[in-house]
């Protein structure tokens, strides 16, 4: 039967798929090779594990068969490194082994592969283990650029958004926005996720968990500050994740920048204030006495007095405590959140 006219091929061939093979052995990958190419497959090969991994970076492959064993760098450390690049983390591998001691097809499991088929490898059976994956990586992709696509629309109105692996703490998805605030903020790049970051998520992740809301994270630079909200697990619900429960999953976090002076803008439209009465009642709001006020704001203690009255009858409330806590409930960036 020729194999583009099969029911296998009817049911996991599209559009020129393309398949990275890795193995050392030239003789091992023909057969394959050739059966795969006859189904329609583009098919790319690599014979060590360093040019895997420049291939699979260039070629982003629909697929990844991967040997277990090979000189230098193996295919379990090819695996971690694949699933541990952004750009190379949601490609399916499936290990060629001939290993079939539990322990070495857990380590490949482990390592981050879908799948394995042990040696002799029989092409039939190597492509519809590919059909398989190949559907659900799919339907994961398609799913994760509408996601990307919106969270990087909130760049537009200041929300940067970043994904944050719990288990071992890796950076696996930023916006432009949040690339550049991490580095202001932090000096971090992804991988990386910035240590204050990390210790924020894993001490709050079962209140997230519980569907808790945690308290939020502040870092500040000079007047200016950084506000880390842990939004939504991503991933776990629907499959995509590759997490265990217990493990921590991925999770979505919103970060916002603010400063005093948007605080203040916002404090005076809220209640129709000056700027000075807005200045006034922000000190008030973070606890200052008047002449802590007046020596912050270069004014006597009287005159910040005259400007509390005003602040009061706007208001309309009598004491200072009573005027700070509605500043705190009306303006949510006056609310404390430093450290979780």
């Amino acid at each position: 039967m020729n194999p583009r006219s099969s029911p296998e091929h009817t049911a996991t061939l599209s559009d020129a798929l393309v398949v990275l093979i890795v193995d050392d052995v030239p003789d091992n990958v023909a057969p394959l090779h050739d059966a795969l190419d006859e189904a329609g497959y583009t098919v790319l090969v690599a014979l060590d594990g360093e040019a895997a991994i420049r291939r699979a970076t260039q070629a982003l492959p629909d697929v990844v068969l991967l040997d277990a064993v090979m000189p230098g760098l193996d295919g379990f450390e090819v695996a971690r490194r694949l699933k541990a690049h952004p750009a190379t983390a949601h490609i399916p591998i499936i290990f060629m082994t001939g290993l079939t001691e539990t322990e070495h097809l857990v380590a490949a499991l482990d390592a981050g592969g879908a799948d394995y088929v042990t040696k002799p490898i029989k092409p039939r059976e190597v492509m519809a283990r590919m059909g398989v994956h190949l559907r659900t990586a799919r339907h994961v992709r398609q799913g994760a650029v509408e996601r990307s696509q919106a969270r990087n629309a909130l760049d537009a109105f200041g929300y940067a958004t970043i994904t944050v692996r719990a288990q071992d703490g890796r950076l696996m998805w930023q916006t432009p926005l949040a690339r550049e605030l991490l580095q202001r903020y932090c000096g971090t790049e992804a991988p990386a996720t910035p240590p204050a970051v990390l210790q924020w998520l894993r001490r709050h992740l079962g209140e997230a968990q519980a569907q808790r809301e945690p308290p939020r994270l502040t870092l500040e630079n000079g007047p200016r500050r950084l506000t880390f909200r842990l939004h939504q697990q991503v991933g776990d619900q629907d499959g995509e994740g590759g997490e265990t429960p217990g493990e921590g999953g991925d999770w979505l976090i919103v970060m916002q920048e603010t400063s005093d002076a948007s605080v203040l803008e916002a404090m005076a439209h809220a209640f129709a204030l000056t700027a000075r009465e807005a200045e006034v009642l922000y000190w008030v709001a973070k606890g200052k006495i008047n002449r802590d006020i007046g020596d912050i704001l270069g004014s006597s203690p009287a005159t910040v007095k005259k400007h509390l009255e005003r602040i009061y009858a706007k208001l309309g409330v009598e004491t200072r405590t009573a005027a700070a806590a509605m500043a705190i409930n009306r303006v949510p960036l006056l609310q404390p959140q430093h450290g979780g």
